[in-house]
């Protein structure tokens, strides 16, 4: 059997049994029972009980293993069992985490997947890229993200990038010509293969070969396993810890070595240093980060703001500027062509135009219709488009569909009879340099060339202009008025496209876009979304500077800026042309003033990206198109659209706009500053958390006095307290300061010299009503004094909690704002009771008995830390609306 690309057109339907009008929805479920769906299965995970054992792969855990060990030799049993068995649950929760962190990113990967364009049963539909099978007829166009190997049978200029397959990162020229003997993949010109980028031009494909029998199907079989990279914070927060762990160590083997200078038994001396390294290590921090992070993203999910990068969350909390594309993204992406203006007049749209068609359309009238200036600029707006209207929806680019629309409620039929009796023979297509789209039809007996673009452009190309009763050469005078009425048009708001047309008898290449015929324009409003205004305020008031890049008319995008409120008194407004005459400092000397760019190529993007990195800020920009990717890459937060994006724009991206929103970003910058909020209190509670227990311990052994507390003591501890409240503080909801706070430093580190004396100031407190009670309950006896430090830490830790979901007053914020707190704070006073008084675990926990004196005494000293700081929150921020 051949080769696919060895195959003609007829012979590849007949191998793939399939034909032009697609699978039926019956022959496709068979394919996906055959085949499965197309997707690649990742490499090798670790099972569940190997996740389980990873857990125990921790300097910390090895630390709690000697413990456990000394305390079996010194005949304390019972302690050696908590210690295993806290050991224990503590893999298991480790576990459980990391099998919900992998749930959720398959389900972001899921909400990111590329979708696709088919036919089936006849009809262009849109469809998820894991539901394609072998026979599929895809449709791919600039772009677009290949999502199986294929066939080419029908292109249309069509240029892919393979550098994912190949590692040439030039564009390759496509065909549909059959091709002959055994090539290598990169020869092999009429396939297309999964992985790829069209970045050019369109095609119509066959597809050959689905999920892991694909080329790169084939390369991923090689991978054994896939490593996630770790976060800056990650890494931050991990470097931290092992210097942390480092410091603990040597500061318990100075431990050790005095309580042997004075005499301490060997055994006791052990334990007491391994009780101060277990107060010190906050065993829960790297997962408590993830969690948090993992719980932003998901929020962020469901605010149609997917994060394909934990690090995006980070990165957002330091925007501070945001370049936004005004179509959609600002405006509702809702084309509507309000006028037209052709043979002279000014007309509207609707049902009007569209019994014009009707009325006069047959086939063998069609000699007569290239007479019609308005006939052919709407079989122009129609037949040299890319968009259809199915059941009523638009599918497609919406300015193109727009021009379908214009219609009114005939559109859909008039698109469908024109389309099937008129055949696209070749075409140009869009690009973003030339900014025009071309499609050669026979009309009339007449080979005609109809194109559509930017005024400026096609203007200057045309040397001839239909009036409605004759075609005459263009005047300067002309054109003049044409600017007129485009100018007048632009100041409205109004998007306008312009067309022409000519006579071509040879190939129709780029050089023949000339000595075109110019038939009139369409003028298209598309309104400012109502939340833009409102999220614009918004940014401003965060310290965030909004700045419009469009490829619009420079009048209209600062009509669309002023109303939007992007645009003020004094601002600055510049075209490409404009900046590409600047010197890259001179943008940069006066970057900060320009507000709205228009007429922008994919360079000019990089350059005011870089111009605004230059001094210092954050850059997110948003893009939908092929040549958006590189602007995409080189900002800080590259923010594709998700539904008029293309998968490459998408891949370029840390962010996708589900709803091509700007008040989406909006959200989830603010999202982001809480995600980092969160994760900072969250820090702040387990270390001076900790910073208490370890001076309690290094108190009492700088006065020669037994160990406060247990190993099994701090275990429970830092289980109960390192977990179920942090976990509650990573889930504080965002409020009104975070808009008004500046963005963060990027360059300002997480644990700052503030940050530190916090940690430090607040464990120094909790350590002062541990230490008292300690010192109490050394009045009756050692076991005593020990039972009343553990609770009083315990309780405290469970307090300050409350400390630390927000630097305002828990007055300010309300109790009950983030009620999984209180359920944290509720669950650990029951388990600290059942420690406490449930005589089997009494014993476990080595605790004694205390009386109702005893427990009032540990209530008072755990909540007085909590009454200091929150007095001292009242006093700071009295005032202050923070």
């Amino acid at each position: 059997m051949k080769n696919y690309w060895e195959l003609s057109k007829n012979l590849t339907e007949e191998k793939l049994l399939t034909s032009g009008k697609g699978l039926t929805q019956e022959e496709v479920t068979k394919r996906q029972d055959k085949y499965g769906y197309n997707r690649l299965e990742e490499g090798k995970k670790r099972s569940i009980f190997g996740v389980f054992l990873h857990q125990f792969a921790d300097l910390l855990v090895i630390i709690l293993l000697v413990a456990a060990v000394i305390s079996a030799f010194s005949g304390n049993m019972e302690s050696t069992l908590v210690i295993i068995a806290v050991l224990l649950l503590n893999a298991v929760l480790g576990t459980v985490q990391h099998v919900k962190a992998e749930k959720s990113l398959d389900s972001l990967k899921q909400l990111s997947s590329p979708s696709v364009k088919v036919i089936r049963e006849g009809k262009k539909i849109e469809i998820s890229s894991v539901e394609i099978v072998p026979g599929d007829l895809v449709l791919l166009e600039a772009g677009d993200m290949v999502v199986a190997d294929g066939r080419i049978v029908a292109n249309y200029s069509l240029q892919v990038n393979e550098s994912s397959l190949t590692g040439e990162s030039i564009n390759i020229d496509k065909t549909d010509e059959v091709l002959e003997g055994e090539l290598a993949l990169g020869d092999r010109k009429n396939m297309v293969f999964s992985g790829s980028l069209v970045t050019y031009g369109r095609a119509e494909v066959y597809v050959t070969h689905t999920g892991m029998n694909t080329e790169i199907g084939k390369i991923a079989r090689l991978m054994n396993q896939v490593m996630d990279r770790k976060t800056p914070l990650q890494k931050s927060m991990d470097d931290f810890s092992k210097k942390l762990a480092v410091f603990v160590v040597l500061i318990s083997l100075l431990v050790l070595g005095l309580s042997l200078y004075r005499k301490m038994p060997i055994m006791d001396a052990l334990m007491f240093a391994v009780a101060l390294a277990v107060a010190a290590i906050p065993e829960a921090l790297s997962s408590i980060v993830t969690i948090v992070q993992a719980m932003g993203t998901q929020k962020m999910a469901r605010e149609n703001a997917i994060i394909k990068e934990l690090k995006a969350v980070e990165s957002l909390g330091c925007v501070s500027v945001i370049c936004s594309d005004k179509t959609g993204t600002l405006t509702q992406n809702k084309m509507t062509v309000k006028k037209l203006y052709v043979a002279g007049e000014e007309l509207l749209p609707g049902e009007e135009l569209g019994g014009v068609i009707l009325q006069d359309y047959a086939v063998e009238k069609e000699g007569e219709l290239a007479d019609d200036a308005r006939m052919l600029l709407l079989y122009n707006a129609v037949l040299n488009n890319d968009s259809s209207i199915i059941n009523g929806k638009g599918i497609g680019d919406p300015t193109e569909y727009a021009l379908l629309e214009m219609f009114g409620a005939k559109s859909e039929e008039v698109v469908e009879r024109l389309r099937e009796t008129f055949v696209r023979k070749e075409e140009i297509a869009f690009d973003s340099d030339r900014k025009l789209m071309s499609a050669k039809y026979e009309i009339g007996g007449e080979n005609l060339v109809f194109t559509k673009g930017a005024l400026d452009v096609l203007l200057a190309r045309c040397t001839k202009i239909h009036t409605g009763t004759e075609i005459r050469s263009i005047t300067e005078e002309d054109k003049s008025h044409i600017e007129e009425i485009n100018q007048s048009y632009s100041m409205q708001g109004l998007r306008v496209l312009t067309y022409a047309y000519r006579m071509l008898d040879t190939k129709l290449t780029k050089e023949e876009e000339k000595d075109f015929i110019f038939l009139g324009l369409t003028a298209m409003v598309d309104p400012p979304r109502p939340e833009a205004v409102a999220a614009v305020a918004d940014a401003k008031m965060a310290g965030i500077r909004p700045v419009m890049i469009t490829g619009d008319h420079k009048i209209t995008a600062v009509a669309i800026a002023k109303e939007i409120g992007i645009y003020s008194y004094g601002d600055l407004a510049l075209t490409g042309v404009e900046l590409d005459a600047m010197s890259d400092e001179e943008l940069e000397a006066c970057v900060d003033r320009i507000s709205v760019y228009a007429r922008v190529s994919p360079e000019n993007k990089i350059r005011i990206v870089q111009a605004w990195q230059k001094k210092g800020c954050i850059v997110s920009m948003t893009g939908d198109g092929v040549n958006d990717a590189p602007a995409l890459k080189k900002a800080d937060i590259g923010v594709a659209m998700g539904i008029t994006g293309t998968e490459v724009a998408k891949d370029a991206s840390a962010m996708i706009l589900a709803d091509d929103n700007f008040a989406t970003i909006i959200k989830a910058v603010v999202n982001g500053r809480n995600v980092y909020r969160n994760i900072r209190n969250a820090i702040l509670f387990l270390l001076s958390g900790n910073m208490a227990a370890i001076l309690a311990v290094l108190a009492t052994s700088l006065l020669g006095l037994s160990v406060p507390f247990a190993p099994v003591h701090l275990l429970f501890i830092n289980l109960l307290t390192d977990s179920l409240p942090a976990i509650a503080i990573g889930m504080e909801g965002a409020d009104d300061t975070l808009l008004k706070q500046k963005p963060r430093n990027p360059k300002e580190g997480l644990l700052t010299g503030t940050f530190f004396r916090g940690i430090i100031g607040q464990g120094c407190i909790i350590a002062i009503g541990v230490l008292a009670a300690y010192a109490l309950g050394l009045q009756a006896d050692g076991a005593k004094a020990s039972t009343m430090a553990f609770a009083t830490l315990t309780l405290a830790r469970l307090f300050h909690g409350f400390n630390c979901r927000s630097p305002k007053s828990i007055l300010k914020i309300g109790l009950l704002s983030n009620k999984v707190s209180v359920y944290a704070f509720l669950l650990g006073v029951v388990l600290l009771a059942a420690v406490l008084f449930i005589p089997g675990l009494t014993g476990l926990f080595a605790v004694s008995a205390l009386s109702a004196m005893d427990i009032l005494v540990i209530l008072g000293l755990a909540l007085l830390p909590t009454i200091v700081i929150q007095f001292g929150k009242m006093i700071y921020t009295k005032g202050e609306n923070l």
